[in-house]
């Protein structure tokens, strides 16, 4: 299967154990680093299993990206998530019930909840079920999602069918509780080392984090990512870059498709040397050359952390991931965990006013998709845009309402009609059955699933305007002929469940405080894995998972300070000497001096020497 499909000779470590283990019928948890290659794990083994394989993701775009690379290898697959017509769900559902050749259904967990999910999942030929992004089961998760526990419940239509669930970041303590929320019948784990042997961490404490980021650049050739922490950053940064004369781009969700898509294949070819970016930038890319991780911004967890910098070096040879910070940053860091938890009230006042804004009545609004703009609805409360964001996202994770931009990335068409409808139906409309032929000509698979078009690509074939296009489509969808969806660059919010009133909104006071002590918890390890100068960056990451008895790795911040200490103590003394020299003979700035000395003194060192010894009058 791995040949056939995939093109692969043989699996990466642990991925055939991994394969053999589901395979044999038993759960399994998988936990593998950024890149360790988690999507081959379930789907080498369902494509060897006669059946449906349930794929459960939190990820619209991975699924949507996944999806398209199995069709891509021929192999059928389908999706249902938020924000989908019902056609487009009745289809899908079609597919995985009656399509012996439909291999893959993937589901958003909030799918889980409805009872047309729950009717129709019984009657299909479920033979696996996998479970992505795991971790966000575990309610001390960094992304706890309580759709996820609806996961055990389905379960119980399949009781011998294995499950595979799979995570790249999961403290032992996540671990554990992953498989009691899946119902695991006993405990499996398979777990590959977190440790990176040719990924070497920085921590840098900088105010002039442009200047540091500049000469990691020159220091470490070819491409690179920066992740920065809001979309107007990543031009701002990016701007920056060109202007120094480094080829570089920006990314952040809020963009198009094609524009994301244009920005993403230039850097992965090379065309750019270094993508700015916030976190929506890097699931399930698979760029091997990536030679620097910068972050110019604190994360709000060493989970995030984690993930963003493991996208270096997966071709196994040397790279760096290098935290730049100052003290703003960590007053940002706290300030944003305080907006995270807006008070239980506020969360109910922001349900409230979207259901009165979209006239939605007590007891309906199930599936109603409205154009939404946050920033209007948090000034009608006068909430901080941040804080409303949050008290959105605790209403989403209670599986109530769903937020998705760009949600129809490509227009897209399903004919309804079976061929001899069809044929009548041109019989009788034959203004029409020109326009209907260019389209099945233009377009394969029309009549069992939905496939994306292009409205300019048809104007151009039949020699019309695209308004004229759009006119014949809504035309033949009004007939009953087409299901149509036209595209969508506007973001959209999905109310999941019929409105209920706000009082009754599932938010467990006990539950609330759990979440927020765990996430302050989060917030100190980041904290402190900026802040320790005396444990190795590897091994205090290591620890974090679980890992305790790791050895230092002897290239990061720490260990090159403490070995230059153990080997020459008397390094600051030649230093000295060697920056009093430039400015006597050169006269120079600390910018200067810093590209000068950095090949052969740490940066930090440098800037101490230079502090010092402009403290004794000498510079």
């Amino acid at each position: 299967m791995l040949k056939q499909y995939w093109g692969y000779d043989s699996f990466r470590p642990l991925q055939e154990d991994i394969i053999l283990s589901v395979l044999d019928g038993r759960d399994t948890l998988a936990l593998l680093p950024t890149g360790g290659g988690k999507s081959i794990c379930f789907q080498v083994p369902a494509m060897a299993l006669e059946g449906l394989c349930i794929v459960v993701s939190p990820l619209i775009a991975l699924m949507k990206d996944q999806v398209a690379h199995l069709r891509e290898k021929h192999i059928k697959a389908a999706a249902i998530y938020s924000g989908m017509s019902s056609e487009q769900i009745d289809n899908a559902i079609s597919n995985a019930l009656f399509d012996p050749e439909c291999r893959f259904l993937y589901v958003s967990p909030e799918r889980l909840q409805t009872e047309s999910f729950k009717m129709n999942f019984k009657r299909m030929p479920v033979k696996m079920i996998a479970v992505d992004e795991a971790h966000c089961i575990s309610q001390w998760g960094y992304d706890f999602r309580p759709p996820y526990l609806q996961i055990a419940e389905i379960r119980k239509s399949f009781p011998n069918v294995p499950v595979l669930a799979l995570t790249a970041t999961a403290t032992p303590e996540v671990v554990k509780d992953i498989q009691y929320r899946l119902d695991f019948k006993q405990e499996n784990v398979f777990q590959k080392s977190f440790k990176r042997d040719n990924l070497t961490y920085f921590v840098v404490k900088e105010e002039d984090k442009n200047g540091r980021m500049l000469r990691i650049m020159r220091r470490y050739p070819g491409t690179g990512i920066v992740y920065v922490r809001n979309r107007r950053k990543t031009a701002e940064v990016a701007e920056f870059l060109r202007k120094n004369g480094i080829t570089a781009d920006y990314y952040h969700a809020g963009l198009d498709t094609k524009t994301r898509d244009a920005k993403q294949n230039d850097w992965m070819t090379g065309k750019t040397r270094v993508i700015v970016a916030t976190n929506a930038f890097g699931m399930g890319i698979d760029k091997p050359d990536v030679r620097f991780v910068v972050h110019i911004d604190l994360p709000d967890s060493l989970e995030a952390y984690f993930q963003e910098a493991g996208r270096g070096g997966r071709d196994e040879k040397e790279a760096v991931a290098v935290l730049l910070y100052d003290q703003y940053d960590l007053r940002q860091l706290k300030r944003s965990f305080t907006l995270s938890f807006p008070p239980l009230d506020k969360i109910r006042e922001v349900y409230y006013e979207l259901c009165q804004h979209f006239y939605i009545e007590m007891g309906t609004g199930q599936n109603s998709i409205f154009p939404f703009f946050m920033n209007e609805h948090a000034q009608k409360l006068k909430m901080d845009v941040v804080q409303y964001f949050n008290a959105l996202k605790f209403i989403e994770h209670a599986g109530w309402i769903a937020l998705s931009e760009h949600m129809r990335d490509h227009s897209q068409i399903h004919f309804l009609m079976n061929d001899d409808a069809l044929a009548h139906f041109e019989e009788q409309n034959p203004d029409k059955a020109d326009f209907i032929k260019l389209v099945l000509r233009s377009y394969a698979g029309v009549f069992t699933q939905y496939v994306n078009i292009d409205e300019r690509t048809l104007a151009a074939r039949a020699d019309l305007s695209v308004e004229e296009v759009v006119e014949r489509l809504h035309a033949l969808k009004n007939c009953k002929v087409i299901s149509y969806q036209p595209q969508s660059n506007i973001p959209l919010l999905i109310f999941v469940q019929n409105r209920m009133e706000e009082k009754y909104l599932r938010l467990d006071p006990a539950v609330y405080e759990q979440r927020k002590q765990k996430a302050q918890e989060r917030v100190q390890a980041v904290e402190n894995y900026v802040l320790t100068t005396n444990t190795c960056r590897s091994q205090l990451l290591l620890q974090y998972f679980g890992e305790m008895d790791s050895k230092p790795c002897g290239g990061c911040d720490v260990c090159v300070k403490t070995l230059r200490h153990k080997k020459s103590p008397d390094d600051f003394q030649k230093l000295s000497e060697e920056v009093r020299f430039l400015c006597k003979n050169q006269g120079l700035s600390k910018k200067n001096a810093l590209e000068k000395l950095s090949k052969t003194y740490d940066e930090d060192k440098i800037e101490s020497v230079i502090r010092w010894l402009s403290d004794q009058n000498e510079i």
